[in-house]
């Protein structure tokens, strides 16, 4: 599977699991770290739990396995490395503490095909009001 196909395939399970603010940055042109990066929020640590999980089970039926995973237990940002695409999905606090993506502000942000796009912007309307 590319890289793009990858990050949308985990991009469609967390929003399936009603993740919200879900950014997909192509960062390939910055550094080697990968060539995406999926960044989502979830509204407690069970929900970030719940996403990663849905995730990883999306992944799995593609034949994608992460080489790492870090901060499952405590659910507050979770990331899934998958080499060229990294997942990180927040608790709701800790993104804003850290807006990971202001740190990739010359990342190319993905515009997500429909259905995705219309989903991401509902949840995201829905949590923030």
């Amino acid at each position: 599977m590319d890289s793009l196909k990858k990050a949308l395939a985990a991009a469609e399970a967390a929003l399936e699991k009603k993740a919200y603010d879900l950014v997909v940055l192509e960062v390939d042109h910055l550094h080697s770290i990968a060539d995406y990066f999926l960044i989502a929020t979830g509204r407690s640590d069970v929900q970030v739990q719940a996403i990663a999980r849905g995730i990883g089970e999306r992944m799995d039926r593609e034949d994608e396995h992460p080489i790492a995973i870090e901060g499952f237990h405590h659910g507050h940002w979770i990331v899934l490395d998958y080499v060229d695409v990294v997942v990180h999905i927040f608790f709701e606090p800790v993104r804003e503490f850290y807006r990971l993506e202001n740190n990739w502000t010359d990342g190319r942000e993905v515009v997500l095909p429909e259905p995705y796009r219309s989903q991401a912007r509902d949840l995201t309307l829905r949590a923030l009001g």
